[in-house]
């Protein structure tokens, strides 16, 4: 600030020094000129006084250095010039001082002359012989004049500069000094010059509302931040170019980003094209920018999302975009899930009632012997039964998978509950040769007894079914430190790796040629992991083709809570 204030007063006492020194110029130049236009009129009279009184002999005796002096005939002839040769001179009848002198008597003018290609005063007087008499001289002898007042007028501008420079050091500095010595941090409090106690009193209450608004876009910054982070759908924010402005981890666990992944930091910041460059994907986000309202379903990696973006507008133009990402894998796979269910339904319906129309047909044309209609009643029977249970475990499932169950959670001993499903499944084992065996000891967790039985029923039905002939099945009920564990292991024929990921699907089955000769419906195992989710149960599948294979039930409780 010294130095600005020093600054403004030098360049005024320059500036009033140089307008100082052009108005003094101009005014002696006017002067000067003055002067010398009346130098030129009086020479012109007293040298037309002396031609008047004695002739045309006193041009012959003028002096070198005396102005120039031209003698010019009423009809522009040149009869004298002391400086040129008349004769070789031509007409100056059209001269502007000798047409003014013809008409007037005495004219005066300022020219450039084609003589001298100089600009000259020009002076010319009427003789009473009807010749005109002129006197010519430069204009710069003015000029010159005053370029010889250059040097002092320099000297006395380098004394006003010098002496300006000194009062400004002072006087810059004691301005300065109390505003530098003032407590921004306490505006108020400050004691220096009266005419700025408005400003610090400004100062005060712009530092007060400064604060206040960093403390609330702090706030709204932090509430901002909690917000996007704990939503589900992803989020980002970009601007006109497309570069990542805000990111949440939504958006960085959707589209398969690292958590560690710095989209931006500081001026560098990443294009979004970057994270994903699907043509449909680039063509949305450009879009985006460019003003339209965008929806599109992303495939990535295993999954699925729907992407929404729109632009961001500020007096009509586009300032940048927001793109919001939500997971619908779960909702496509479900919707899968609901087309091969709807498909497999029909199909397992439709056997059964095939047969049972077929059989009933027969019967109804009477094709049928008597001795033969005990059989094919019972095989409409059989299909009948087999359809009421398809039926049932449909239901089942609907109920389990829409949470329709009104049940109420309540102590269930595991080991006295396997103990009643082994009895009840003892004969089809033995029919089989299947030896079952329980382990384990009496276990009390709190479950919802008629799920549970269905499940562990259905896991020990099905080892006893893929079995191989005189095998055997082992249901073990295990107390650890913070869990129970139920396990149903047969020495069947195994699950593969690739089919044990799609084991627990509804109507799937790993050999369908063998599944249909030993019966069942296909939704043992979607019976079970539904009635697992139901239960809050975790299960875990271990199998090796051929060998057989293990289902755990797992109760995630903690000792100290078992009844």
């Amino acid at each position: 600030m010294t130095k600005r204030i020093f600054r403004a007063i030098i360049s005024v006492s320059l500036l009033v020094c140089l307008a100082g020194m052009a108005t003094v110029f101009g005014v002696l130049y006017r002067y000067f000129d003055s002067q010398l236009s009346e130098e030129v009129k009086n020479e012109a009279e007293y040298l037309a006084a002396a031609v008047e009184s004695y002739g045309l002999d006193v041009l012959q005796d003028l002096p070198e250095s005396a102005e120039r002096v031209t003698l010019v005939a009423s009809d522009g002839t040149v009869l004298f010039d002391n400086y040129f040769d008349a004769a070789a001179m031509g007409s100056h009848a059209d001269r502007e001082e000798i047409q003014g002198a013809l008409q007037s008597g005495a004219a005066q003018t300022l020219r450039r002359s084609d003589t001298y290609r100089k600009q000259m005063v020009y002076y010319a007087i009427r003789l009473s012989s009807g010749n005109i008499l002129r006197i010519s001289t430069t204009r710069y002898t003015a000029a010159a004049v005053l370029t010889s007042m250059i040097q002092p007028f320099l000297w006395i501008a380098f004394a006003i500069l010098m002496l300006s420079g000194l009062l400004a050091a002072q006087v810059s500095h004691k301005i300065v000094e109390p505003l530098n010595q003032l407590d921004l941090e306490q505006p108020e409090d400050n004691e220096s010059y009266v005419e700025i106690a408005p400003l610090l009193t400004k100062i005060s209450w712009q530092k007060k509302t400064i604060q206040e608004q960093l403390e609330q876009a702090k706030k709204q910054q932090e509430e901002f931040a909690q917000i996007t982070e704990n939503m589900q759908e992803g989020l980002l924010l970009l601007d006109y170019r497309g570069d990542i402005l805000s990111s949440n981890r939504s958006a960085m666990r959707i589209l398969g980003i690292s958590p560690t992944a710095k989209l931006f930091e500081g001026s560098q910041r990443q294009n979004v094209i970057a994270l994903n460059r699907s043509e449909s994907f680039c063509k949305a986000v450009d879009r985006v920018l460019t003003g339209e309202h965008q929806e599109l379903i992303l495939e990535l990696d295993g999954g699925y999302c729907q992407m929404t973006g729109n632009p961001v507008l500020h007096d009509g133009k586009v300032e940048g975009g927001v793109l919001l990402f939500v997971d619908v894998t779960q909702q496509y796979q479900n919707e899968k899930l609901r087309r091969e269910f709807t498909a497999n339904v029909s199909h397992e319906l439709k056997t059964p009632l095939t047969s049972i129309s077929g059989f009933a047909e027969i019967m109804k044309d009477g094709l049928v012997r008597p001795e033969d209609v005990p059989q094919f009643a019972g095989k409409i029977f059989s299909e009948s039964q087999r359809l009421i249970t398809l039926v049932g475990d449909i239901i089942k499932i609907s109920q389990l998978d829409e949470d329709m169950l009104p049940y109420e959670k309540e102590p269930v001993d595991l080991y006295e509950l396997s103990e009643e499903i082994v009895s009840r499944l003892q004969e089809r084992a033995d029919q089989k040769g299947i030896t079952m065996t329980l382990n384990g000891q009496p276990t009390q967790v709190m479950t919802v007894r008629k799920i549970a039985d269905e499940v562990i029923y259905n896991l020990c039905d099905n080892a006893i079914k893929y079995n191989q002939p005189q095998g055997r099945v082992e249901i073990s009920v295990e107390q650890g430190m913070e869990q129970v564990r139920l396990s149903v292991r047969d020495t069947g024929i195994g699950i593969s790796p690739a089919d044990q990921r799609r084991v627990f699907e509804r109507f799937y089955r790993v050999d369908k040629s063998h599944s249909r000769q030993i019966g069942g419906t296909g939704l043992g195992l979607s019976i079970v992991k539904h009635g697992a989710a139901y239960l809050g149960v975790k299960i875990e599948l271990e199998s090796t083709p051929g060998k057989g294979s293990c289902f755990s039930l797992i109760w995630a409780q903690p000792k100290e809570t078992i009844c």
